[in-house]
């Protein structure tokens, strides 16, 4: 049996040892913390503590004291069994020793043994690996849990004093200073949170959230399955999608203490669909920032491994990763083409692909760790019914082609971005030439005219720019029914990322000229407003 931390581990352990569980097996990289509970467990009940490992032997940290000098495995299970007395046992790092049949086989005879004793043998490792002969003899596998707030909250305070006195009177002064650096080190371990804390103040005479990020990092990298995704991009990168991006400021404090206080749930996530081009990726990325929180990006394809059960195996070690650093944002790019062969998965590869995909939508529906999936498809159609459903995400936005004002914005953003200022330009033209253009094919625009004013000896201007544009054929007209499609599915299933209708376009859009309805084009007029509200044809 797994045990679920719904309660301490400290209060499971008690548990487990009055109920006379015998032989349990502890997984936590922090031997210290774990034994430090442990022995005030002892202390309370009155039990002896011993502890055990290859080069020290047997040791007693509570209710006694000495040494025995014991490092062979089975000699070790051997006096855990002779002992006398009310006695806790901890064998520390224990699994490599179980690949020996002689060690297993006394294992299990302890297990047998010390049912009928008041002495229990905990497994102290930071991995799981239990022969099969042992599975029914080890009577309960408990996650350790990681440091709680206050645990942190103790860390970060050992710290403060010594920080420069103006520093400690600007944390004190500020009382959400502290939970800011606390909500940033959950998911570390003790020793990590202590360390990062004190890199901090050496580093930057402060708690500075971008050092301890930085902790959580190393954390992605060992992991090897998730990429730990460097914030470059601000949120105000992101032109237009208002209502989008109201929803998410809405939300940047919904991971605090306050908020559970205040009653809010956990936000669960968002799918992003629509257009390719039209920001979806840039958003996901803009978040991290907003949010002060870690970005990992899954590769769903780095999940499907050659050997039989690695797959599923892999996806269970990314959700305990994104799980263990939290609070996080996992974002996942494309996700049609990671689980688009779910549908015939049995003929194919044996079902794998569906069994994967069922380990992620039940643990998005079930999760109560903050971790915040963002996922992002281009074509909804790919996508397995199972994901679209109320629960698995708190909302589906569509994000569409950008509409006039959208259109402004974007060039603004991307012409500030190139050192020049957007006051030189003739704004309305631009946005004139550019209907039915994705932002990515604005951005391409300005990139691509930048390399025409650099050859020519010239600098970015209007006339350069519009230029450039007669040349690129957006995407509306390559894809002009998928986008047709695309709208007419969303119309009535999604939310609308951006307001649309505000002004009317000028000029006909590609889409227009080469015969989309125009109940369809990318600039609405005010007949057509919609106020970021579904509206449902009965």
């Amino acid at each position: 049996m797994t045990i679920e931390n719904k309660r301490s581990s400290k209060g499971e352990i008690e548990d487990l040892i009055r109920a006379r569980y015998s032989l349990i097996w502890i997984v936590s990289p922090e031997e210290t913390r774990v034994e430090d509970s442990l022995r005030k467990l002892c202390v309370e009940r009155e039990m002896r503590l011993e502890v055990w490992s290859i080069t020290e032997g047997f040791k007693t940290i509570a209710n006694g004291q000495g040494t025995r000098d014991v490092k062979d495995p089975m000699k070790a299970i051997d006096h855990v069994i002779r002992a006398e007395g009310k006695a806790l046992f901890v064998l520390r790092d224990f699994h490599p020793f179980l690949k020996e049949p002689a060690v297993v086989r006394r294992l299990r005879d302890a297990a047998t043994e010390l049912r009928k004793t008041k002495k229990t043998l905990l497994v102290l490792s930071p991995v799981t690996k239990i022969p099969p002969e042992l599975e029914k003899s080890v009577s309960a596998v408990l996650d350790w849990e990681l440091p709680t707030r206050v645990e942190i909250e103790q860390a970060a305070r050992r710290v403060l004093p010594a920080l420069p006195a103006t520093t400690q009177q600007v944390i004190e002064s500020d009382p959400t200073f502290i939970e800011r650096v606390v909500e940033g080190a959950l998911g570390l371990t003790l020793v990590e949170a202590e360390n990062v804390f004190s890199k901090s103040a050496v580093r930057t005479h402060t708690f500075d959230l971008e050092t301890i990020l930085e902790e959580k990092k190393q954390i992605i990298r060992k992991s090897g399955l998730l990429e730990y995704y460097e914030h470059r991009e601000e949120f105000s990168d992101v032109g237009g999608m208002e209502i989008l991006k109201d929803w998410l400021v809405k939300r940047r404090s919904a991971f605090s203490s306050r908020a559970r206080d205040f009653g809010l749930p956990l936000p669960k996530g968002i799918l992003l669909i629509g257009v390719p081009g039209t920001g979806k990726s840039l958003t996901a990325k803009a978040v991290g920032a907003l949010w002060q929180m870690p970005l990992l990006r899954l590769d769903v394809g780095k999940i499907f491994g050659g050997l039989v059960g690695s797959s599923e195996e892999n996806i269970r070690n990314v959700i305990k990763t994104a799980e263990a650093i939290a609070p996080a944002i996992l974002w996942i790019d494309e996700l049609e083409k990671g689980f688009s062969g779910t549908g015939s998965s049995g003929q194919t590869d044996g079902g794998t692909t569906s069994r994967v995909f069922a380990s992620f939508i039940t643990w998005l529906q079930e999760k109560t760790t903050p971790v915040f999936v963002i996922a992002t498809a281009n074509n909804v159609h790919q996508l397995p019914p199972e994901l679209l459903r109320k629960g698995r995400f708190d909302e589906i936005f569509f994000c569409d082609l950008p509409d006039r004002e959208d259109r402004r914005s974007i060039i603004d953003i991307h012409i500030r971005k190139k050192n020049r200022d957007p006051g030189q330009f003739d704004l309305d033209k631009l946005v004139d030439a550019t209907t039915d253009y994705s932002g990515a094919e604005l951005e391409q625009a300005v990139i691509a005219s930048l390399y025409d004013a650099f050859d020519t000896g010239n600098d970015l201007s209007t006339e350069g720019l519009l230029n450039t544009l007669k040349d690129i054929v957006p995407l509306a007209i390559t894809m002009r029914e998928q986008i047709e499609t695309m709208r007419e599915w969303a119309r009535t299933r999604a939310r609308p990322a951006a307001s649309r209708g505000r002004t009317p376009s000028k000029k006909q859009g590609w889409m227009a000229r080469h015969g989309a309805p125009t109940a369809n084009l990318g600039d609405k007029g005010p007949e057509t407003a919609d106020d970021g509200e579904r509206k449902l044809e009965l």
